[in-house]
């Protein structure tokens, strides 16, 4: 189990809903606290901040909806209506639109804030205005974490496309043919003190935090050495008539040097993606970025993984902590560690085989499995066998309610 504590240790878990409540009950303290002090005021005051945060994003919508109509009507919305599209897009959404309508009807009928502030339509608008000024400036701009909640929360990372590129396009195709092509890899090789494993069996995909690949496994760590490939998948796809897949058998010794593990271990290659954009400038993707973007797409990854029936128990992920670059047998120690422990955590499913007994204290009125009526007479049958078996009986048809008589002259289960 301790693979997966630090696995968990480095992964981000999704965001939650703690700032959500910690608002809510900062607006209720502020309510009580107002209620308390001036009760008589409350609903005036409360609809009129009401009024002065849906109508800020109103006009600032408004400003969003004359640039997307003016510039980008045509190439951004071609074929799309505009209340269905652009509306919505530009911040114009109905529930803003009715909130700030009720709360302007439940100011108009309080009126206790109009008539003792003389000029609270002034700060209203006023307020209002400047919200879409700074708005439109950036002063009131979504906070790093709120823009990496939104990418998060509806799939827009650049981590999430790779997930589901590497799953559709690769491992969806190739994990369900991996068991064959290993059976057939064990029938035409020959190991000297090596074995494979259950946990062998699977397909090893590394995932390394700094996303930086090394083309062969055997330049990162010297006990780990490439020993042949699995036999060649051969897929139409996207026009391409026997598209070849293959995977890479590596044979990997612990510190004992004494014994070797085969197994099909590779590295995730989407993260050469991750690791390219870093190197551009222009693509705005630093390294802290880039961290981050690999640990969500080792989580986007495992949760497409767990969920798909094709690649299920036919795959392992192995998260690479870069911190520990001083270990030069750092790879090969991950690899053993994991199939071990998956040798130890995972069990066979296959139910062991039951032996047909016959319990000598049963009742013997009634026609038991260990014996049955052919041609006249009971016959006890050889022992039961795996194979489907047809029984013929030459006995004509017996009604279900009366029983079977037998005669003295018969023998019968005593």
């Amino acid at each position: 189990m301790q693979c997966h504590r630090d696995q968990d240790a480095l992964i981000p878990k999704p965001r939650g809903t703690l700032p959500k409540m910690c608002a809510a009950v900062l607006a209720a303290i502020t309510v009580g606290c107002i209620m308390f002090l001036s009760p008589e005021r409350l609903f005036g005051w409360v609809a009129m901040v009401i009024l002065i945060l849906t109508l800020g994003p109103l006009l600032h919508g408004l400003c969003l909806l004359a640039e997307e109509m003016l510039y980008h009507s045509n190439t951004r919305y071609r074929g799309r209506g505009l209340l269905s599209h652009v509306l919505p897009a530009c911040g114009l959404e109905g529930k803003t639109v009715l909130t700030a309508g009720l709360a302007g009807i439940l100011l108009y009928l309080d009126g206790q804030p109009l008539s003792n502030q003389g000029q609270c339509w002034k700060v209203l608008l006023l307020a209002s205005t400047l919200y879409a000024l700074f708005k439109s400036l950036g002063v009131l701009g979504p906070s790093e974490v709120e823009v990496s909640d939104i990418c998060e929360g509806r799939k827009m990372n650049v981590a999430h496309g790779l997930a589901w590129s590497f799953y559709l396009g690769y491992l969806r195709l190739v994990l369900p043919r991996l068991e064959n092509s290993i059976a057939s890899f064990q029938s035409t090789h020959q190991y000297n003190g090596s074995s494979w494993g259950r946990g062998s069996k699977k397909l090893l995909i590394l995932i390394p935090l700094n996303a930086n690949i090394s083309h062969k496994l055997e330049d990162e760590d010297d006990n780990i050495s490439f020993h042949d490939n699995l036999p060649n998948s051969e897929i139409d796809r996207a026009g391409v008539r026997g598209r070849v897949y293959k995977h890479s058998v590596y044979r990997v010794v612990g510190e004992d040097m004494r014994k070797g593990r085969e197994c099909v271990v590779e590295y995730a290659t989407p993260l050469l993606t991750l690791y390219n954009m870093s190197q551009e400038s222009s693509a705005g993707f630093g390294e802290p970025e880039r961290r981050q973007q690999v640990l969500i797409f080792f989580r986007t990854l495992q949760n497409i993984l767990e969920q798909s029936l094709e690649c299920r128990n036919r795959y392992t992920l192995i998260l690479l902590n870069d911190e520990r670059k001083d270990d030069s047998h750092f790879l090969s120690k991950a690899i053993l560690t994991h199939l071990q422990q998956q040798e130890k955590e995972e069990f066979c499913l296959t139910p062991r085989p039951k032996q047909d007994t016959v319990n000598p204290l049963a009742n013997t009125s009634s026609v038991q499995p260990s014996v049955w009526h052919l041609n006249g007479r009971w016959q006890h049958p050889e022992p039961l066998s795996r194979e489907p078996t047809i029984m013929i009986s030459l006995e004509k048809p017996q009604p279900l309610k009366v029983p079977v008589e037998m005669s003295e002259h018969e023998d019968g289960p005593t």
